[in-house]
């Protein structure tokens, strides 16, 4: 590929526009969640436990029912599951992460959308996807744009 001005002038917008998400406080909100999540030792403890008993709960899930330790071990990952989802840290670090998520979304659907109404954005969002939000993929012969 040739690199054109006007190539040059797109990189140059892509690299300011990344610039900005990266000072955003969205961004920010993100990297403190995650660095709570990651010292906190109390966290921490729970989601390795929790991992833990993943391995434990795959290897039972193979035989299903007939493994002889199948309902505790059902019932105990539900448990550890339960506690990691309900730690503060983690729920707070879910919170920013869809957050993040949801301003990348907005930003790529800005994006497709300046370069024609009919470019799909795959932002898994129902709310971008709806009313040809760019999800539909008829190109607009759905009818209800």
């Amino acid at each position: 590929m040739l690199a054109t001005s006007e190539t040059i002038e797109i990189l140059e917008y892509a690299e300011e526009l990344a610039s900005m998400v990266l000072e955003s406080t969205v961004v920010e909100a993100y990297n403190i969640c995650l660095n709570k999540v990651k010292k906190d030792r109390e966290t921490q403890n729970k989601i390795k436990a929790f991992i833990q008993m993943k391995d434990r709960y795959e290897e039972v899930e193979r035989f299903g029912r007939y493994h002889p330790d199948y309902k505790t071990v059902m019932m105990e990952i539900r448990n550890l599951k339960r506690e990691v989802d309900l730690d503060l840290n983690v729920a707070e670090f879910k919170k920013a992460e869809n957050d993040l998520q949801a301003l990348l979304d907005e930003i790529s659907v800005l994006i497709g959308r300046s370069v024609s109404d009919f470019i799909k954005v795959p932002t898994g969002n129902p709310f971008f996807e709806s009313s040809c939000g760019g999800g539909c993929s008829t190109g607009g012969s759905c009818g209800c744009s």
